[in-house]
């Protein structure tokens, strides 16, 4: 069996992710490089090369025994969670070794259980630490917000509206991520809508004004900002302890998410308005992809499409049952039935969700970007028509 040489990835972090990936970068420089990752790397070539094809954790075609099963090293989103544990693990550690006929198999972990902060999986990625990984794309905001424009909170308040502007953004994305990172976007994932559950009583959006919340991304935070409400970032996996702690009183955050990690224990009111839906990119390191054989990279990209509408499928049907479930109503079948009360979404609600995308979402992402973010808006998502009135707010 062929092995990707990928060191456990809680072993990598523990000694030191951060040194381990400037040891790398001389020999990954070339991964990163667009001319320099058009083709594996071949067993005779250059020491610079080959350490190159070391780092992308695929042996090089050449180097192996004839019907050898390639093992590849993926790192998945969060686990514990649907998307990880209905549809990530079981693609790549059952459906792909019957689908490929035994030539591929992979070992998955999710990234928050290998120790690897969420921000450094772009990186990681682009250096060939991790072959193949989802990355969340709120991680992304801070050094890229340029590709974040797909999942800003207000711009989609349901799902239809999502797919559109998804399939406007998206051959955007692809190309700046595999021309600017050397990484090979594959799938586009989605998590449930991000809804707001609060301890207090609360009659609509406006009611934030003057709570602390917990919020995943700064463009999150702007939205929560607008409101009047003090945003918290908080991780995925701390914002039960920020509620506990009184750190937080509120939390936006997926249904059955908050109904997986006991947040409805904690709060007594849910909001279900969607802010935004998590989105997450699968990509994988150029030299790794392209070191697969044509065929294997034919079947994972059929595939992955397939898992990806499975993903987006589930989301939908999951946003739904996060409701039912956190406020006890006899349709809920996958969660624990809590005992929420739901805070019906007004006309006025939408409306505010509408103006606050117009007058300072979108404002302030254009401001932090600076790759002429107004051009890859107009041409991407704005083309649609959505946001054409917009203009430049507070």
């Amino acid at each position: 069996m062929s092995q990707m040489p990928f060191s456990p990835l809680s072993l990598l972090v523990r000694s030191g992710l951060r040194r381990l990936a400037a040891c790398l970068c001389a020999c990954a420089t070339a991964a990163a490089a667009p001319a320099a990752v058009q083709a594996a790397p071949a067993p005779a070539a250059p020491v610079a090369a080959s350490a190159s094809a070391s780092a992308s954790g695929v042996q090089p075609r050449a180097g192996r025994q004839p019907g050898a099963t390639v093992r590849l090293r993926v790192v998945g989103g969060l686990g514990g969670i649907s998307p990880y544990t209905r549809f990530e693990q079981p693609f790549w550690t059952t459906e792909l070794p019957r689908l490929s006929g035994g030539r591929l198999s992979a070992d998955i972990v999710p990234f928050d259980r290998a120790g690897i902060p969420g921000v450094e999986m772009l990186r990681l990625l682009q250096l060939g630490v991790v072959p193949f990984g989802t990355a969340l794309m709120s991680s992304f905001a801070a050094l890229y917000p340029q590709y974040t424009a797909v999942d800003l909170p207000g711009l989609s308040g349901d799902i239809a509206s999502l797919r559109t502007a998804a399939a406007a953004f998206r051959p955007y994305l692809e190309q700046a991520l595999r021309q600017e990172q050397g990484v090979e976007m594959l799938a586009l994932y989605i998590y449930p809508a991000q809804i707001t559950f609060c301890k207090r009583p609360m009659k609509g959006l406006e009611d934030l004004a003057g709570r602390r919340v917990r919020v995943s991304s700064p463009a999150q935070a702007d939205f929560i900002a607008a409101l009047g409400a003090e945003p918290v970032v908080t991780s995925f996996t701390q914002q039960r302890n920020s509620l506990e702690s009184g750190d937080t009183e509120c939390a936006v955050t997926g249904g059955m998410a908050g109904n997986t990690l006991g947040i409805d224990t904690l709060t007594h009111y849910l909001h279900p308005l969607p802010l935004n839906w998590g989105m997450a990119v699968f990509g994988a390191n150029r030299a790794a992809w392209n070191a697969l054989a044509p065929e294997d990279r034919n079947l994972l990209r059929t595939e992955l499409a397939r898992l990806e509408a499975a993903i987006w499928d589930s989301a939908m049907r999951e946003t739904a049952e996060g409701v039912a479930c956190n406020t006890g109503r006899a349709d809920c079948r996958k969660g624990r039935r809590g005992a929420m009360t739901l805070v019906p979404v007004s006309d006025a609600d939408e409306r505010q969700r509408v103006e606050i995308f117009r007058t300072t979402v979108l404002p302030r992402w254009l401001r932090r970007c600076a790759v002429r973010c107004d051009q890859i808006w107009a041409r991407t998502i704005g083309a649609t028509g959505r946001g054409a009135d917009l203009s430049v707010g507070p």
